[in-house]
């Protein structure tokens, strides 16, 4: 049974890694029918009784322009999640700031050309906009029922994609990274690569325990922790504690689960617990990653269940973990 009542509901939360959609009906496609715009994302938080402050958009493939050159179409979506923030800002829909700050897509393999559409994305969303987000999650196995992208597999060392990473560093802008954990080492490399790059690691790190690891959990579990530790070695690596309720194995479905916060805290422990060790609360960050992770449960439930997990937390780590490190990241 899902939980009702939120845990520690006066706690100043910001979720920083929120998405929003409307995934339109494609017959054989690898995602539900499902919205998830503004009237879905305020009601989801204000039913949670969560005092969730501000989000930031992170990409999702959504609103893309459908004409003009490629590489400027995703400033439709930056154009979207921009007008969604304005809405939200004008405060007659409740305290929360949606999409107070932005996290686009840009083809960071365009190199040094990548610059000038980045400059694009900034005049679009002025001072929200503050990073990018490229594909580069691979597992073999697949992801969401589908075949992974090839080329994602080794994007993070290829050297256009380092020097588009480049221009971030040069304008002030952060990365966001999801990969799978055998790609953790190409992710070490790019941040000595580029000391001055912020980059900040989606989900934990997803541990892939499918295709070669099929079978072979605990191998897949120590590569896992013994990547997170030496990327926590990097200054300029933050992680989020998020995206471990979403179901990488099968189409993204649009219902919610029902386990409870104390089901998920108990399976989710062992991931939280080893990135806080390694990365400290001063570079962790806890995140929703809605709505791909209310497969697991309602938006409620898993800020419960992240609270269960900081239980024994002091007041300061639970201010970094919930806020101040979400804040600092993305220059609120």
């Amino acid at each position: 049974m899902a939980d009702q009542a939120p845990l520690d509901p006066e706690r100043a939360i910001i979720d920083p890694h929120l998405h929003h959609w409307h995934i339109q009906p494609v017959p054989g496609g690898l995602q539900d029918s499902q919205c998830f715009l503004f009237d879905e994302s305020v009601r989801a938080i204000a039913d949670s009784g969560h005092r969730i402050t501000h989000s930031v958009f992170v990409e999702c493939h959504a609103m893309y322009r459908d004409n003009g050159p490629e590489e400027m179409r995703s400033l439709g979506e930056t154009e979207f999640a921009n007008g969604i923030a304005a809405m939200s800002a004008s405060g007659n829909y409740g305290p929360v700031r949606l999409a107070h700050r932005i996290v686009g897509n840009v083809n960071l393999c365009l190199g040094e050309a990548a610059a000038p559409v980045l400059e694009a994305h900034c005049r679009a969303a002025g001072e929200r906009f503050r990073g990018i987000r490229m594909n580069t999650a691979y597992s073999e196995a697949g992801l969401f029922g589908g075949p992974a992208d090839p080329a994602a597999k080794d994007r993070l060392a290829d050297p256009r994609f380092v020097e588009g990473a480049r221009q971030l560093a040069r304008m002030g802008l952060s990365l966001d990274v999801w990969c799978l954990h055998p790609q953790l080492p190409q992710l070490i490399a790019l941040a000595d690569a580029l000391p001055d790059l912020q980059i900040v690691l989606d989900h934990v790190g997803t541990p892939d325990l499918r295709g070669r690891y099929a079978g072979r959990a605990d191998e897949a579990m120590e590569e896992w922790r013994d990547s997170i530790s030496r990327l926590a070695e990097r200054p300029n690596v933050r992680v989020k504690l998020s995206g471990m309720g979403m179901d990488v194995t099968g189409r993204m479905l649009a219902h919610t689960g029902t386990a409870s916060s104390k089901e998920l805290a108990a399976r989710w422990k062992p991931l939280v617990e080893h990135c806080i060790a390694a990365f400290t609360p001063q570079r962790c960050m806890f995140a929703s990653n809605f709505p791909p992770d209310r497969i697991a449960a309602s938006f409620g439930t898993v800020w419960n269940a992240f609270k269960r997990l900081a239980e024994n937390c002091s007041e300061y780590e639970k201010e970094r973990l919930f806020h101040d490190t979400a804040a600092e990241t993305y220059r609120f």
